[in-house]
Order: structure tokens, then sequence, then C-alpha cells
């Protein structure tokens, strides 16, 4: 796809605010078929985070996370608990349950930064961060969510990381599991980029309800990203497509995103597939509208 024609695609479609209503533009693309062996599409809010720190027009609040999502024809959303802004109170929680509701939005999960170290080698540290995340496990259950990300980050030598990090996941997936939530770790930098550790905290963790949300970014240079994700993708919950930039014809230029939505659905993975853009080039709604014209023209070929 030319750049223009990317440009007039992206248009099309309206993520402006009016009136509390949606704004749809005639010539949006209706949703595709999809097969069971596909897979759905997302939006992960970090891909709006520039206008909701207001470093974007249009600036935006949480609140309308719900409607940028519908106005960007996606039907699912993943929370960041950083832009609740320590918003969880009964009232809060209310109103953005009742915009997911009113834009026919499914509210997937909730992204948890910002809450100490899982595997904090403090016990009494840890403690406070596994004691932090139970009001994200509280709001994801009260938002209709079936999930938590939290991050295993820890310090000390490979495997005392990997023991810390396994203690505080498996005591925070403990609590979520009384709920029937599920907590996932993200590769999300320093050794939860690893693949194998990861795998390794997350089978000492030894819980159902704990498993990995894969992300197709995130990994240093020496590590192959599509070899790690076959070995997420066993305990994979969710997945996040990374995407950055896009060259003339829509592809990414830095994920071969056929190829890693092949290991995706090869691994017997159905549901959701966030988008996450974090590019610089392209403003943020030209970023979501190029990752989700590219993960479409996937699932077109898929259904071939």
């Amino acid at each position: 796809m030319k750049r223009r024609t990317f440009l007039a695609a992206a248009a099309g479609t309206v993520c402006g605010i009016c009136a509390g209503k949606p704004r749809f533009a005639y010539g949006m693309a209706r949703p595709l078929k999809q097969p069971k062996e596909t897979f759905k599409i997302s939006l992960a809010e970090w891909s709006i985070h520039k206008r909701l720190m207001g470093q974007e027009e249009p600036k935006l609040t949480n609140l309308d996370f719900a409607l940028t999502a519908r106005s960007h024809d996606i039907d699912a959303i993943e929370y960041v608990n950083t832009f609740f802004n320590g918003k969880t109170d009964t009232t809060y929680m209310a109103e953005v349950k009742k915009r997911a509701g009113d834009y026919g939005v499914e509210s997937r999960l909730i992204m948890c930064d910002g809450e100490g170290q899982v595997g904090d080698p403090d016990d009494s540290k840890r403690a406070q961060t596994v004691e932090n995340h139970h009001k994200w496990v509280d709001a994801a259950k009260y938002l209709g969510c079936f999930a938590i990300r939290v991050n295993a980050y820890s310090e000390g030598s490979y495997e005392e990381q990997m023991k810390l990090a396994a203690d505080g996941l498996r005591r925070i997936g403990e609590y979520a599991a009384k709920q029937d939530i599920v907590v996932m770790v993200e590769n999300h930098g320093k050794l939860s980029s690893d693949p194998n550790w990861l795998v390794g905290v997350i089978k000492q963790a030894d819980l159902p309800n704990v498993g990995t949300l894969p992300d197709f970014g995130n990994f240093p240079e020496e590590v192959d990203r599509y070899e790690a994700v076959k070995q997420f993708m066993p305990y994979a919950r969710a997945v996040s497509a990374k995407s950055l930039d896009f060259d003339e014809n829509g592809n990414e230029t830095t994920i071969d995103y056929p190829r890693m939505l092949k290991i995706v659905v090869d691994a017997g993975y159905h549901s959701f597939v966030g988008i996450e853009y974090g590019g610089k080039r392209l403003n943020e709604h030209e970023g979501i509208m190029a990752t989700k014209l590219l993960l479409d023209r996937i699932l077109e070929q898929m259904s071939v």
C-alpha cells in the first residue's frame, strides 16, 4: 500500500470525541468474517499514551479509551493501570465500565506497572508488591476483564531472581484465582525478555491461572524474537502486537508479522492479539490504523 493510499484509509476512521457519542465514517471497513483458526484484534491503551499524556492531539483521558477503540472499529480493549491515575473508587470504575458497555467494547485485561518488583529480594517489599496488585485484580474483575499483566522484575543472580519472581507471581496468582482472574507476565525488559528465564519463572510459579503475554517486541538484539515467542506460546493467555513503523506496502519494518502470527496461530492460540503501536513517525491514529490494516490483511490471507 502506497503511503497516500494508507493515509486516505486511515483518515476514514474518526478518533475524535464529539458530545460523548461515537462518530463513524461511512467508508469504514466492516469486521472480517474470521474462521475459528485465526485470531481476533484488540487495542492496548499504550497505543494512545501520547494523547493520554497530552503530548499529541486530541488529548484524551482513560474514559475516552473505549470510544477511541470503537472509532477504530476495534471491539476489545486492554487497559494500562497508570492511566487510571490512581482512581479505583466505585464511582470512577462504574463510569469506565459504563463507557465500555455504551460502545460495545469488551474489556480484556489491565496491564499493571509501577507497583513494585514482583521478585523484590526484600521479603517485606515483595509482600507489599503482591498487596499492591490486589486492587488491580479487583478492578479487572469489576470491569469484566479476564486478566491482569504484571512485570517479573527482581535483583540478584539469575537463579535467585527466578525463584523470587516466581514466589511473588505465585502469591498474586493465588489471590487472583479466588476471583477467576488470570495473571500474565510480559517480556518487558531485564530478565523477563530472556525466554528461558521467563518460562522458568512460569513453571516455578506452577499455577493454572499464571501464564505469559508474549510481546512481538521488547527483545534485545541477541534474542531471536521468533524462537522466543515460540517458547512463550504454550503458556500464552494474551498476545501483544508491538508495532513501530511501516513501509510503503504497509508491512511493519522491524517484525515479520505474517511469520509471527503464524507462530501464534500454529500454537493453537485463537484469541485476541492486542495492537500496541509505539512508533514516532506516524501519529497514534495512523499507527493504530496501519497495524490494524496489516492484521486484517493477514487474517484475510489465513482465511484463504
